[in-house]
């Protein structure tokens, strides 16, 4: 079981997120939508989906800070174990925490609001389900196994399995004394990612991150005393007029 869950379906995880989103985008792609319910309800939208995207951000940060950093680098920077731990748990929990909050009233408003409630499928029910429980599972692990002084050190467990993944050697040995809520957590991660392209969550990917790199664009307004005066033409105009 154990070379199944950390030598094999990390794979099958990462080939469905890959395969999901070509056949998405070569089939379905008028379908690659959040299918927005902004128009039904706006009020807790306003506020609980930027707070549980911007948790969501910041917990995947901090997940790829964890896994793919090792810790020879970050004591290279100054930050020693304490720090990092302090780090990892202060703002691990934080942005966990506001994930929920925001995910929590989504799902509120999404079962009180009728027209909204009507617009959610059953891939929704099932989506919105793992994706609460996982960020739950997660935030659990970190508080249970934490305390102010020390926590689980996953970085010398999880953190190499994850980097020996890209390798093709996959060390499943490092799971040997892992807690079962990380494991849990582990586990419900990699479904979340197989599911990706096959809910709403596969919006993520149609980020318009390409505003970043655009030119400006610059707005001119001529001065009232500069508008030159036209005399009405009779007929049509051309379309470059």
């Amino acid at each position: 079981m154990d070379t199944f869950l950390w030598g094999v379906l990390p794979y099958l995880a990462f080939a469905s997120l890959v395969l999901g989103l070509l056949w998405r985008h070569r089939y379905d792609r008028f379908g690659w939508t959040t299918r927005s319910s902004e128009v039904y309800e706006s009020r807790l939208l306003n506020w609980a989906s930027p707070a549980f995207h911007y948790g969501i951000l910041f917990v995947l940060a901090g997940h790829l800070l964890g896994l793919f950093v090792p810790a020879g680098w970050t004591d290279a920077l100054g930050i020693d174990e304490h720090a990092y731990h302090l780090l990892s748990l202060i703002g691990g929990t934080t942005a966990g925490a506001l994930a929920v909050a925001g995910l929590a009233t989504l799902l509120y408003r999404r079962r009180t609001n009728t027209p909204v409630f009507r617009g959610t499928t059953r891939n929704d029910k099932a989506m919105y389900l793992l994706l609460f429980g996982e960020i739950c599972l997660g935030l659990y692990s970190k508080l249970t196994d934490s305390g102010w002084s020390q926590g689980y050190d996953y970085r010398s467990t999880i953190a190499p399995w994850a980097r020996s993944l890209f390798a093709l050697r996959p060390d499943t040995g490092l799971w040997a004394d892992v807690p079962t809520t990380y494991r849990a957590h582990a586990v419900l991660g990699m479904m979340v990612i197989a599911a990706v392209p096959y809910t709403r969550l596969v919006h993520m990917f149609s980020a318009p991150w390409f505003y970043l790199f655009r030119p400006y664009l610059v707005y001119r307004s001529r001065p009232a005393g500069q508008r030159a005066e036209r005399a009405p033409r009779r007929g049509w105009e051309g379309m470059d007029t």
